[in-house]
């Protein structure tokens, strides 16, 4: 029986290259992001290489439509082997700008959709006693930036992913986080550094990664099942 991984936060870089990734080992594939046209295009590109994949529209802040969501990736895959979750709220505001209404929009994406597809998918990985839910933000979760103080959502979020760790690693299920500290090309974030630069811009000096390269390293944390988190560039925690 093939395995699964259902993608939650299919873009155009990160999430769809951890798609094709697990792709190519074989597991079938849910891809969930709001766009349907995107996500009907990857799938038709995984289908042309022999792959199992498919789509489901939906918008992850709406927390109270996690459960229909749930259901219809158990209809397309069942419960899946691994649950991969790179979505978060825009969290490039200053610090001094920040406001009690603008920390709790950034809530639903960065914190309680998680939680709530964790509640749905774990206890079957846990009942079956293998399983992964994987995670990736930015590098602001770990190390503050004053212009990026949104983060405190995602620095939240793996608060949460430390704690999930230490619950469920003895049952056979591994919980890997992985923070990027750079540019990933092909990403919205990546295309407006380039075009601010082509107009002459000062813009932030910082590395950029394909993603591809993530997707593998995501993929080498949950084979390895070693340490719950990881860093890009790998002096990311030593910051």
């Amino acid at each position: 029986m093939s395995k699964s991984i259902a993608v939650f936060g299919t873009g155009p870089a990160l999430g769809r290259a951890v798609a094709q990734r697990y792709a190519r080992e074989g597991y079938d594939v849910a891809l969930v992001a709001r766009s349907q046209e995107p996500l009907d295009a990857l799938a038709g590109e995984l289908r042309g290489t022999g792959a199992t994949a498919h789509v489901i529209s939906a918008d992850l802040a709406d927390i109270d439509a996690i459960p229909q969501v749930a259901k219809r990736v158990r209809a397309a895959v069942g419960d899946p082997d691994v649950v991969y979750y790179g979505v978060a709220a825009d969290a490039f505001v200053s610090v001094t700008d920040l406001t009690v209404e603008r920390a709790r929009a950034l809530m639903p994406l960065s914190v309680y959709a998680l939680l709530a597809l964790v509640q749905e998918f774990l206890p079957a990985m846990v009942a079956r006693g293998d399983g992964a839910i994987l995670s990736a933000q930015g590098a602001s979760a770990v190390n503050a930036r004053p212009h990026i103080a949104g983060a405190f959502a995602t620095a939240g979020q793996r608060n949460y992913l430390q704690s999930l760790h230490a619950a469920v690693a003895d049952k056979g299920v591994y919980v890997g986080a992985l923070y990027i500290g750079a540019a990933i090309e092909r990403s919205p974030f990546h295309a407006r550094l380039e075009a601010a630069r082509a107009a002459g811009s000062s813009v932030p000096d910082m590395a950029t990664v394909h993603p591809d390269q993530l997707a593998d390293l995501l993929w080498t944390m949950q084979q390895t099942k070693g340490r719950p988190e990881a860093g890009y560039p790998e002096e990311l925690f030593n910051l």
